[in-house]
């Protein structure tokens, strides 16, 4: 199975988990930031799908940090509550990092390997995404895990004054 093959079945499997780890999440800002995800999965999906048939694709300048940040302004004051996570909800977030985080390094290998000025472009882009998602899992874990001190550091009232 080449690169482009083994991509399209981790993106495929992405998808499965983070639409179940979404119908799971109790708590509403992590819910729609893995359904934020999984729309940019389909997007990577889609994107080595067509790569594959041959077809000419433009691999554009994606932020899904802006995308899922947009998710969290909006949610602004039920995040200010303070949110008790099930360890279920812990736990779908830890897998979430870990495969984004092998995610990303099977695309570095890819990159590395790649033959073709689209698949290089491919795999450079779906490995910056795939780091920035590991950031919003890590965040939001974070938040849930230990809030006070994601209080500290995100909003830095203490130190910055």
């Amino acid at each position: 199975m080449n690169a482009l093959e083994v991509s399209k079945k981790m993106e495929t499997d992405a998808i499965k988990f983070y639409v179940e780890a979404a119908q799971k999440m109790q708590y509403p800002a992590g819910k729609k930031m893995f359904l934020a995800i999984t729309e940019d999965e389909r997007r990577h999906l889609e994107l080595i799908s067509l790569l594959i048939r041959g077809m000419n694709i433009t691999v554009q300048d994606v932020s899904p940090m802006n995308n899922v940040k947009t998710v969290f302004e909006t949610m602004k004051g039920e995040m200010m509550q303070r949110v008790a996570a099930s360890t279920d909800e812990l736990e779908a977030l830890k897998v979430a990092m870990e495969m984004e985080r092998e995610g990303e390094k099977f695309y570095q290998k890819a990159l590395a390997e790649a033959k073709t000025d689209k698949e290089k472009a491919l795999f450079r882009r779906l490995a910056e995404e795939e780091r920035e998602h590991y950031a919003m899992f890590s965040n939001t874990y974070t938040h849930l895990s230990d809030t006070g001190n994601w209080y500290l550091w995100e909003e830095r009232g203490v130190i910055e004054g």
